[in-house]
């Protein structure tokens, strides 16, 4: 019994630190998702971003992690049935109840987090989800691990693997439920592509403006902002860029995937020279061609 301790204890280890990266970051997913779900009137459209980030890297470490708990807990059971005392070793049973007091406190701190949340403001929806959230998913790991540590798994493994089977169809069902909510990679990268076509007519806008502060006036085309270098070309597969001189100023123009999720910025108007360009900062557009209209006053 004594040399397995050492192999016994590192996959109890092994497990139980997978087990809460995996809870931690399913957390984080279901979280992502009611944020999608129930959007909050007073948020930017930063916040939608930021769900969304957060449902990827839920679904990409539970996908991860999950799995990898479910193989070390199953090798960890194997082991400690071809022992001969079936009950924990005493070293594994003290980590089993010091991660329980140390990941519960971590975990109870999210429950915190949501009360905060809703005390701050946040959607009643929200606050009754997540607060549901934290409680089921505390909660049965809670229950596993206080079950297991008394020896009542190894007495019914057929349960134990029920058990399993159940918190994996569940993972799986969340999982799936996230994709529902996000972008396909596809989606993501030309929504990457939208994003630095806007980059690039922003520096074009910039490189106008320092025409305007030095001239007074608006080139004709291109290449005459730019003479000897190179103007930003948009990405391979998209159509060109548009400039064009117009009675009231100057337009933008470019090919996009999709409507933005930013919305219009109200007036706000800058001075160059005594100039103003109205609403120099909204970048919002819709899918498919479209321009930027710059009006100078």
């Amino acid at each position: 019994m004594e040399n397995q301790t050492p192999k016994h204890f590192v996959l109890q280890l092994g497990s139980l630190i997978s087990l809460y990266i995996s809870l931690g970051f399913l957390l984080g997913l279901l979280f992502g998702i009611i944020n999608l779900k129930f959007p909050d009137a007073t948020e930017g459209y930063w916040a939608i971003e930021s769900a969304s980030s957060a449902v990827r890297l839920g679904i990409a470490m539970v996908v991860v992690f999950f799995p990898t708990y479910l193989v070390l807990t199953r090798l960890v059971n194997k082991l400690r049935r071809k022992e001969q005392n079936s009950s924990y070793l005493n070293l594994t049973k003290w980590l089993v109840y010091l991660s329980l007091l140390v990941g519960g406190g971590v975990l109870l701190g999210d429950l915190v987090a949501v009360i905060m949340m809703f005390l701050e403001g946040d959607v009643t929806q929200r606050f009754i989800f997540k607060a549901l959230a934290v409680l089921v998913v505390v909660g049965m790991a809670f229950h596993y691990y206080i079950l297991d540590a008394r020896g009542y798994w190894l007495k019914n493994e057929s349960k134990s693997v029920m058990y399993g089977y159940g918190a994996l169809l569940a993972v799986f069902m969340i999982v799936a439920l996230g994709f529902s909510y996000i972008e396909t990679p596809a989606q993501v990268r030309e929504m990457k592509l939208d994003e630095t076509q806007i980059s690039d007519l922003q520096s074009i806008q910039w490189k106008v403006e320092e025409v305007l502060t030095m001239s007074s006036s608006t080139p004709a085309n291109l290449e005459e902002l730019y003479g000897e270098f190179d103007a930003p070309t948009a990405p391979e597969g998209r159509p060109g860029y548009i400039y064009e001189r117009t009675d009231t100023g100057f337009k933008l123009c470019a090919t996009f995937s999709r409507d933005s999720i930013q919305p219009e910025n109200e007036f706000t108007p800058s001075y160059d020279n005594g100039m103003k360009i109205k609403n120099p900062d909204n970048w919002a557009y819709k899918g498919g061609e479209y321009c930027f209209d710059r009006v100078i006053k």
